[in-house]
């Protein structure tokens, strides 16, 4: 396959994961700003989703109050900002459409449509007035994506690049998620009161929910939530699709099926990473602390990412792969 055309691909598929994985953060965070809290904590709720996309100072730039209107217009309907989930659908349809030959016309159609049809959205007041009702139809949109390229794709490098971006982009977010909500949860963690602890219930159980975790957790713990078994689900269950393990699991089998002379390296840092993964225990975790662990992760996963752009795709001079 074509370097360009592997490019595309991988891009169309990473987009499209990064629009789903932001609506699934601030649905999230709307529903927990709906519990009990003060105006500040609203801010800093803001602050956290902006911070976990490392978007506070591209916000700070073009807002000057950290207001619901503002935060939601910019992290959903701001052309200028190249996170949101407008340029990530946006930057998908345009990839897929690059390689219309490639997609079979199911493919194709679902990956337009997603973008027709959100454009029309936007034009009304649903992101204001019914926010939740919109980010349900990305996820939704983007679970199709997936479903129909599964379902009417050849399995061949087309499909395995598309799957690569996926895994890339997905063991990318959840760290960030788990990052940035650890964080929060330890600088309270001086209050012990019962008021506390209820809103730290509340608070791990929208990390998991975030993530699509919440049915699976009860299934796996049957017990009550701890900021122990979040982790151990999130981090460390190869079974938990979101997961570091799981998703650093699907780059591993995808570049083996892209596997070239020229791969080894790649798919040796792709097979390292996921061997510390699956030997690595909670004392380990909270041994060096969770945000040096996840700091050290998303680093690897960048990296991880320069390689497979350097190894198979398109890259012009002085580019990343952080794209």
């Amino acid at each position: 396959m074509l370097s360009r055309t592997a490019d595309h691909l991988f891009w169309m598929a990473r987009y499209m994961e990064r629009a789903e994985n932001t609506a699934r953060m601030l649905d999230i965070n709307l529903k927990a700003l709906l519990l009990p809290g003060s105006a500040d904590s609203e801010t800093r709720a803001h602050r956290a989703i902006l911070r976990i996309s490392e978007l506070e100072p591209a916000f700070d730039a073009r807002h000057e109050e950290m207001s619901r209107r503002n935060v939601l217009h910019f992290l959903v309907a701001d052309p200028a900002n190249l996170s949101s989930i407008y340029s990530c659908l946006h930057a998908a349809r345009e990839n897929a459409r690059a390689v219309r030959g490639t997609l079979t016309t199911e493919w194709w159609e679902t990956i337009n449509d997603t973008w027709l049809q959100f454009i029309e959205r936007l034009r009304g007041d649903e992101l204001q007035t019914h926010p939740d009702t919109l980010f349900e139809w990305v996820k939704f949109r983007s679970h199709l994506s997936r479903g129909v390229t599964l379902g009417t794709a050849l399995q061949d490098d087309a499909l395995f690049f598309t799957q690569l971006g996926t895994f890339l982009e997905r063991a990318d977010n959840t760290a960030r998620i788990l990052d940035v909500r650890f964080v929060e949860v330890e600088a309270r963690a001086d209050s012990r009161s019962a008021a506390r602890q209820l809103e730290d219930f509340y608070y791990w159980t929208s990390i998991l929910s975030s993530v699509s975790a919440l049915e699976i957790y009860r299934r796996v713990y049957r017990d009550v939530v701890t900021p122990a078994r979040v982790v151990e689900l999130l981090i460390l269950n190869q079974q938990m699709p979101r997961s570091l393990l799981a998703s650093i699991d699907g780059v591993c089998t995808n570049l083996a099926m892209l596997r070239t002379p020229a791969s080894r390296e790649v798919e040796r840092t792709a097979g390292k990473l996921r061997a510390e993964l699956l030997y690595s225990d909670l004392r380990q975790i909270f041994g060096i602390g969770m945000h040096t662990f996840l700091t050290q992760f998303l680093a690897r996963v960048y990296e991880l990412g320069n390689q497979v752009a350097h190894t198979y795709l398109m890259l012009p001079t002085g580019q990343t792969a952080g794209q």
